[in-house]
């Protein structure tokens, strides 16, 4: 997912930034899955409270349970519902992503706002992904949609928020190795999760 280099609009302030297809497309789609499972998840905590019967359609085994997840403190980490902190950032990635597929240019700092912005969100996924396995223990399927992409658009948005200061060196080097990096995120949380769960995971062969 390569980004172009900035362009600078005749008129414009400051120079906006042109982001390649295949990133904008990324942008969009993610924030689209994220937005929806976080409303998905929403619905069903309304379901829940309304009927303390009610079977939420993400508890599948014990495992893989988010009826289990979201009647901890955890799940309501500010108050409210996660899931609502979800809604309102995924509205935000899906709006830019709309403005990033039809070619609107902004300015670097709204980019690095957002790289900024999903770098605390992943600070907040990777503590959830923490409580879930060691003090939960069970996992929510809506919630491990949302940390799946979360990184992924940490590394979009850092990719189009560093083009005019990627000459360093480092950050060349991080730019090169990112979807590898990536990569070696998603092997090492499923291990993790693997791990954490293989007394049950055994049962099943």
């Amino acid at each position: 997912m390569s980004v172009s280099a900035p362009t600078k609009v005749s008129g414009d302030p400051a120079p906006g930034v042109s982001v390649a297809a295949l990133s904008a497309w990324w942008v969009l789609i993610a924030g689209v899955i994220g937005l929806i499972a976080s409303v998905t998840l929403t619905v069903e905590k309304i379901r829940s409270l309304a009927d303390k019967g009610y079977v939420p359609s993400c508890n599948i085994n014990p495992v893989l349970s988010c009826g289990s997840v979201m009647v901890t403190p955890q799940a309501s980490l500010l108050g409210f519902p996660n899931p609502l902190i979800g809604i309102a950032a995924f509205t935000v990635v899906v709006v830019t992503g709309v403005l990033a597929v039809t070619k609107v240019l902004l300015p670097q700092w709204y980019w690095v706002g957002m790289a900024t912005g999903t770098l605390v969100g992943a600070g907040f996924v990777h503590w959830l992904i923490y409580q879930s396995l060691y003090e939960i223990g069970a996992l929510c399927p809506y919630c491990m949609v949302v940390w799946s992409i979360t990184i992924p658009l940490l590394v979009v948005f850092a990719a189009i928020a560093d083009q005019p200061i990627r000459g360093h060196k480092t950050l060349q080097v991080l730019h090169r190795w990112r979807w590898t990096l990536t990569a070696l995120w998603f092997i090492a949380l499923i291990m993790l999760i693997f791990i954490r769960f293989q007394d049950y995971w055994s049962t099943l062969i």
